[in-house]
């Protein structure tokens, strides 16, 4: 029996969504899903691990894999991030490459490029144009041809993540090019992140968006508590954890407002995921130097390995 035969033409796989950091590859799988299940801030490296955002139709089951942004690598932190992204790059079975099509490519972009091109034998990548609506038609042309210089051969779409422009023809392309398969989760999943999971990042993120740029890497969260008192309540506590006395002062701020503001923003986006009501209780703590350190790593849950 044929692999078409089998699933009667169903298609499924994951597809790994590769580019530099703060290109808005959390952006995109939140509106490809219709649900905010991906952290987003104007920062980059928001996002930390790989997550998965399901998407699920009567025709294809697309495991959509948002990967950290490849970056130079300062840290244990940063090889972690790293490595996260190129595994996804290994195990998917389409990439997604999304670029800035408003900006020309950089170090960064090439680098991406060159790690696409090790891992494509056999394997379609697609290259997004996000942003294009800021460019002129005689500037897409130029910019498209710039950044299929980096990924010879891939599909070239133009979308805008923000705008909701062409998102339908991109899932269109992408269905096209998976593989004939099962419904690998079911059908109403549509992450394989718990909500305690999402809530951390939603901490976090609301950290990167108050706070100045010497602190957001050197933040972690941890969930201390998640107790669901009901179906439309829950009580969280969170730890949040910097690397010295001075950036602990800067999280608390005066009299506490800098660390109010960041927990009224992440309880009103965790709300926003839930759909109930949340009472979020944060403190902060010091963990000098966490972000070379292994067992504090590990400890956080930045660990290697596992696959998709």
């Amino acid at each position: 029996m044929s692999e078409k035969n089998e699933y009667s033409g169903y298609k499924s796989g994951y597809v790994a969504i590769a580019g530099k950091p703060n290109v808005g590859k959390s952006t995109l799988m939140n509106k490809l899903l219709h649900q905010k299940v991906a952290a987003v801030s104007i920062k980059p490296q928001t996002t930390r691990k790989r997550q998965l955002g399901i998407l699920t139709s009567e025709k294809a089951q697309i495991i959509f894999v948002d990967t950290p942004g490849l970056h130079r690598p300062d840290y244990k932190l940063s090889k972690f991030i790293n490595s996260e992204a190129l595994a996804a790059l290994h195990d998917a079975d389409v990439i997604l490459f999304l670029v800035d099509a408003s900006q020309t490519p950089d170090e960064e972009d090439e680098i991406l490029g060159r790690e696409i091109g090790s891992v494509r034998t056999k394997k379609p990548v697609i290259l997004a144009l996000n942003k294009s609506e800021l460019l002129s038609a005689d500037e897409k042309g130029v910019r498209g041809e710039q950044y299929q210089g980096l990924v010879p051969g891939a599909i070239k779409i133009e979308i805008s993540a923000l705008k909701d422009k062409n998102l339908d023809g991109l899932i269109t392309l992408i269905t096209e090019q998976l593989p004939h398969g099962p419904q690998y989760f079911p059908k109403d999943q549509i992450t394989d992140y718990y909500e305690r999971e999402i809530a951390a990042d939603l901490i976090r993120a609301a950290c990167l968006y108050y706070l100045q740029d010497e602190i957001p890497h050197s933040i972690a969260i941890r969930i201390d508590e998640f107790l669901e008192r009901d179906e439309d309540n829950a009580y969280i506590a969170a730890t949040v954890f910097v690397e010295r006395e001075s950036h602990k002062g800067m999280v608390i701020g005066k009299g506490g407002e800098m660390l109010k503001k960041i927990g009224t923003l992440a309880r009103l986006e965790i709300e926003a995921m839930s759909g109930r009501k949340i009472y979020l209780e944060l403190r902060v703590k010091v963990e000098k130097n966490w972000r070379n350190n292994a067992a504090l790593l590990k400890r956080f849950g930045y660990t290697a390995g596992g696959g998709i």
